[in-house]
């Protein structure tokens, strides 16, 4: 009897991860645009400008390079501001608001150039 206890308690035990479900998190691909493109500095012709890798869980941003000081903005399809926020020096991640749900232009500003991409909410 305490044979088969522990064989099925060995056979759920080794089922049980199995069982999990994993959510992966999705990765923005961002581009980079600049807030003045009429007036471009020359200190950005000479630089390299390094695109931030953030991912996105659900509502929780992941950035696996710095963005600090940043001001991070989501816009609707009506060009409208609809969240923004300055990422907190040594963030590595930010949960945006639950409220908000649909398709946004994802931003994130560093002085005169910005970062964008997509994402679904």
């Amino acid at each position: 009897m305490k044979k088969k206890r522990l064989i099925i308690l060995l056979l759920t035990l080794a089922l049980l991860p199995l069982s999990s479900v994993s959510v992966m998190a999705r990765v923005i691909n961002l581009n980079v645009g600049y807030e003045d493109p009429q007036n471009p500095q020359d200190d950005d012709k000479r630089t390299l400008t390094l695109v931030p890798e953030v991912d996105l869980e659900g509502y929780t941003l992941t950035f696996n390079t710095p963005c600090d000081g940043c001001v991070l903005r989501l816009i609707d399809e009506n060009d409208v501001v609809v969240y923004s926020t300055v990422i907190p020096t040594g963030a590595t991640s930010l949960v945006l608001p639950s409220y908000l749900s649909g398709e946004y232009e994802i931003q994130i500003v560093q002085g005169n150039t910005y970062f964008y991409g997509y994402i679904n909410l």
